[in-house]
């Protein structure tokens, strides 16, 4: 059986000193096969008064468990093959003016291509400031 992705459910549950708070529940594989239940406090009703914002607060949780659905097979993607890609797809639609395709197909075969056609997609990060 495949990777699941993991929605998981939130709901809000009263603790025993009184206050309310948003538990997100899920269930993980175990090395057996089984499946076990998982749980996490989010935050008290005071931190997310919505549903809505606690489902907003838990989705780094959410894409943290899905980690291993969301990765892609051992497959190697060059910076190559999508200015390839772009060049035929993209820049072949009508809809881009005709200096518009001339100018974005010399930028990427004269600079970018040379430069970058040999990295890995995995390899290339965006810049932090």
């Amino acid at each position: 059986m495949g990777v699941r992705f993991q929605k998981g459910h939130l709901r809000c549950r009263k603790r025993t000193n009184g206050t309310s708070c948003w538990e997100f529940m899920w269930r993980e594989p175990l090395e057996n096969g089984r499946r076990v239940r998982r749980s996490a406090v989010i935050g008290t009703i005071k931190d997310y008064p919505t549903l809505e914002l606690a489902q907003a607060a838990v989705n780094g949780l959410r894409m943290h468990l899905n980690e291993e659905r969301n990765r892609l097979p051992q497959q190697t993607v060059q910076i190559a093959d999508l200015i390839d890609h772009y060049l035929d797809t993209e820049l072949a639609a009508a809809w881009h003016s005709h200096a518009t395709r001339l100018i974005y197909r010399e930028f990427l075969v004269r600079w970018i291509k040379p430069h970058w056609s040999s990295f890995k997609i995995n390899d290339v990060r965006t810049v932090c400031s």
